[in-house]
């Protein structure tokens, strides 16, 4: 029986993992998954990834890592995403696993010249997105928690761009028929965004922004969530 893979990427602060968990917990919390094999894969940690024959759908999680790094199990992970593409198994990246995906397909990862995106923000669907599985139900316009520095400055050729905002260009696309990438974070709470903020007070306080601002600006993010739940359906469909 094929498996509903989670590629783990990284880990949380330590801070916030006693009380909220991790970043495989909340993506398969988000999922709502129901009769389906559940398999966690600690890429970064130096576990061996499945064989593609043995996914029946792909999730990559974030990570505190940076794609341009070129860690040897990230490249590892981006080789694999290739692999997925041509079987044509369901994929869904998230933050570091949407840059991953745009890097595998040929597009361009590196640190976004506006600096670093943080909070709960605005986003945008292209009208590409309102006929697409993976946001059926969403609004054009919905609420997203993001942080991330680096970004998918250039997709790859072919790739459909589906959302974006003033800040982020490339905050989803698809590759093929059944692989998405988000930058921003679907499986976030409350908590765990107002959580980030407080980890990244000092460096976002830097930059000149208001953190109280941005903390009292955190709002449920129930759309965004909708990503997970629209990806769960359709690799049930698919398998």
């Amino acid at each position: 029986m094929k498996k509903f893979v989670i590629i783990k990427a990284g880990r949380t602060f330590d801070t916030l993992l006693e009380s909220l968990g991790d970043f495989e917990e909340w993506v398969e919390a988000g999922l709502c998954l129901k009769g389906m094999t559940v398999q966690v894969i600690d890429a970064a940690g130096g576990e061996p990834l499945p064989t593609v024959e043995a996914c029946g759908g792909v999730v990559v999680t974030g990570s505190h890592a940076m794609v341009t790094d070129d860690l040897s199990w990230s490249l590892g992970i981006e080789y694999w995403i290739r692999s997925l593409i041509e079987a044509s198994v369901p994929f869904l990246g998230i933050c570091y696993g949407h840059q991953l995906l745009g890097r595998a397909a040929g597009g361009t990862v590196g640190y976004h010249p506006l600096g670093r995106e943080v909070g709960t923000v605005t986003i945008d669907l292209t009208a590409e997105a309102l006929c697409d599985r993976l946001f059926h139900g969403i609004s054009p316009r919905f609420r997203a928690h993001a942080t991330h520095a680096q970004s998918v400055l250039r997709l790859a050729q072919g790739a459909v761009l589906l959302a974006g905002n003033g800040h982020e260009a490339h905050h989803a696309f698809r590759i093929g028929k059944c692989a998405w990438g988000v930058q921003f974070h679907p499986e976030y709470t409350i908590r765990i965004m107002k959580g980030y903020i407080e980890e990244q007070r000092k460096s976002i306080e830097a930059e000149r922004k208001d953190v109280e601002a941005m903390i009292a600006a955190v709002v449920d993010t129930p759309e965004a969530g909708k990503v997970l739940t629209n990806f769960a359906n359709l690799v049930y469909r698919e398998s």
